[in-house]
């Protein structure tokens, strides 16, 4: 297995990865409906390739662990501001969990934040995912506050939990 940029040729790898991955994560969660609304706004081949071939500090691209051609693990972030980053993704093959995979995909992440000048980065997980709190607290990110979910609609009351860290110093 190897870490790398993501490149075009990844797109489709990407989708199934954090589709599959998005599934695995919130099905207990929240509703289908919610959880098509966000997997048919962010892994869609159009938007993955602009955010594939279309890098700025504000989202430094995909980085993905490949093992024999396949995409296996997808994250990504970019900056808020001049010393605040934040990762926006990070979801693998629900089947490769415990293998360190998410951990070297995030430590990817955080060096191409800190090679930009982040010495504070920031996620957000949905209140009660079991998979994705324990392994941002065990990276040591620190819980912070609670925020209404991106894509609530006025009927929904998701909440996201808001965590940060120090990173570089």
């Amino acid at each position: 297995m190897h870490i790398q940029r993501a490149t075009i040729d990844d797109v489709p790898g990407i989708i199934r990865v954090c589709t599959k991955g998005y599934w695995a994560t919130y099905r207990e969660l929240v509703s289908d409906e919610y959880i098509e609304r966000i997997c048919n706004e962010f892994y869609n081949e159009e938007r993955v390739t602009s955010e594939v071939t279309s890098i700025d500090e504000r989202w430094v691209g995909y980085i993905v662990a490949i093992e024999d051609g396949q995409v296996i693990g997808a994250g990504g972030g970019g900056m808020l501001s001049a010393n605040r980053s934040e990762v926006y993704v990070l979801y693998l093959d629900p089947d490769r969990r415990n293998e360190g995979i998410g951990s070297k995909i995030l430590a990817e992440i955080t060096a191409q934040q800190m090679n930009l000048g982040a010495t504070e980065q920031w996620v957000s997980v949905q209140e009660g995912n079991q998979k994705g709190i324990p392994f941002y607290e065990a990276k040591g990110f620190i819980y912070e506050s609670r925020v209404k979910a991106y894509a609530n609609t006025e009927d929904e009351r998701y909440v996201n939990l808001r965590y940060r860290r120090t990173i570089g110093t």
